[in-house]
């Protein structure tokens, strides 16, 4: 069984108990910090929020049939009290539990349903080389996502990209992951020092590391799929290890910012 499989299996299985992001990647077989990344690039959800809307819609679901006793269902669905769970589900839904009990449906609501993962979505990918990286200064504009705001990295690219010279090495880094499946992704060019960086960038010095290094071929708006098939096919059958680093895009002068075409690389790290 897939390893997001495995995961899945359990979120479904003890989403009402007390599980934590470590007691899901030891069942998955793979690192908090791999799971993650991977879990946010094949469903477009941050995992732990995923567990939450999971917890929060089959509760919905129980308000709707007629539960009478809102703590009861607070009970179930993994809350101490009935304060922290009517919090979380109008965090969650901008209603409150009596008011779905009341109305006796759902329809209203933008449940989130279990996710079915048969078959990994791959694409081609070429063996990798792997590069001993020295230490890299970069820097530039960052700003904080989760899987499913991932889709406005491209409008900070366009903020970005006045900044750089044409031709010139751009890095998009991925860094700062939290157990929530938050990520601070940095839009960057290389520096000699941080002394000229301009006022209000973010500053990132990255250790030296051994990386697999990965050709993107496609279209930029593709590259989720190759990052897919990278941490979710290529990683498991490697037997090597992701290190709890920032992992990274590198554009070159090949790459074309205004057309989205010309490759770009993917740079992995690995533990020793």
């Amino acid at each position: 069984m897939h390893y997001l499989a495995k995961a899945l299996w359990y979120i479904e299985s003890h989403y009402a108990d007390n599980i934590s992001l470590g007691d899901i990647a030891h069942v998955g077989g793979a690192s908090p910090c791999h799971l993650t990344r991977a879990f946010g690039l094949a469903t477009g959800h941050s995992l732990m929020r995923y567990v939450r809307a999971r917890r929060l819609s089959e509760a919905a679901r129980a308000l709707a049939q007629g539960a009478q006793d809102i703590l009861d269902v607070a009970l179930q669905a993994g809350y101490s009290s009935h304060e922290a769970f009517t919090r979380a589900f109008r965090e969650q839904f901008h209603v409150t539990p009596e008011k779905v009990r009341a109305q006796r449906h759902v329809a209203n609501l933008a449940l989130v349903e279990a996710i079915k993962m048969d078959v990994a979505p791959g694409v081609p990918l070429a063996p990798p080389r792997f590069e001993q990286s020295p230490v890299m200064l970069l820097a530039g504009l960052v700003e904080r996502y989760r899987a499913e705001t991932s889709a406005g990295i491209p409008a900070l690219w366009q903020r970005f990209l006045p900044h750089a010279a044409p031709g010139q090495v751009l890095y998009g880094v991925c860094c700062n992951n939290d157990d929530a499946g938050n990520f601070d992704y940095l839009c960057a060019m290389p520096v000699s020092d941080f002394s000229r960086v301009p006022e209000g960038w973010t500053r990132l010095r990255i250790a030296p590391r051994r990386y697999a290094v990965f050709h993107h071929h496609g279209h930029i708006s593709t590259i989720r799929a190759t990052w897919y098939t990278v941490w979710n096919e290529w990683l498991p059958q490697s037997g090597l290890e992701v290190a709890d680093a920032p992992d990274f895009e590198r554009y070159d002068r090949q790459f074309d910012p205004a057309s989205g075409i010309g490759g770009v690389e993917i740079w992995l790290p690995l533990k020793a």
